[in-house]
This record gives structure tokens, C-alpha cells and sequence, in this order.
């Protein structure tokens, strides 16, 4: 698993990021899950409304935790090797990265 799948058009380049921190990645994001199935039973047993928006908070910047872990690997992986390679393949991964930070930037 990496960051990006290439087409033949990059001529097979592999661009891997995450992968030293996948176990990383997974634990938190099946805590997450925990996290939102307990959320889940808060409302079914009509718990305080404060009580469930601070889970829901808390289940909130766990995901931004996790999307800036991720994005800091692209960058430091995916983005960098491409800028090494330039060309179309770096002005594409650059594009890629402006958009994911802007898409972050507005959750």
C-alpha cells in the first residue's frame, strides 16, 4: 500500500508512503471506529447532548490526527520523489497535495 497508484504513463515508478506507519494508521483508525460506535449507542441510550458533542469532537480531531500524519508522509514520500523526478509527475503530485491541505483546511 502506498500513496499513489501510477499509471504506465510514470513508467512504473512506485511511489510508496505510509507503509513504515500503516500499523500506526490502522490502530488508530479502529479506534476511531470505536470511538463512533460508542457515539452511536450514546444517542440509542439518550445520553446528555453535550456529552455525546464532545465524543463527537474528540472522534473529530482523532480523524484530522490521522489525515496530518498522512499527509505529512505524502509529502515527505510521494511529493519529494516526484519533485526529484520533476516534470509532469511532480507538477501532478504538487497539485495533489495543494488540494488535499485546502480540503483539510476547510473540514
Amino acid at each position: 500500500m502506498g500513496c499513489v497508484q501510477l499509471t504506465d504513463k510514470y513508467q512504473g515508478v512506485a511511489m510508496h508512503g505510509y507503509d513504515e506507519d500503516k500499523a500506526k494508521v490502522i490502530a488508530r483508525l479502529r479506534r476511531i471506529e470505536g470511538q463512533v460506535r460508542a457515539i452511536t449507542q450514546m444517542v440509542e441510550d439518550d445520553k446528555y447532548c453535550i456529552d455525546i458533542l464532545t465524543q463527537i469532537s474528540a472522534s473529530h480531531s482523532a480523524l484530522k490526527s490521522v489525515a496530518l500524519l498522512l499527509l505529512d508522509d505524502h509529502l515527505n514520500h510521494c511529493v519529494r520523489q516526484a519533485s526529484v523526478q520533476g516534470g509532469e509527475v511532480a507538477d501532478e503530485k504538487l497539485a495533489e497535495a495543494s488540494a488535499a491541505i485546502a480540503r483539510l483546511v476547510k473540514s
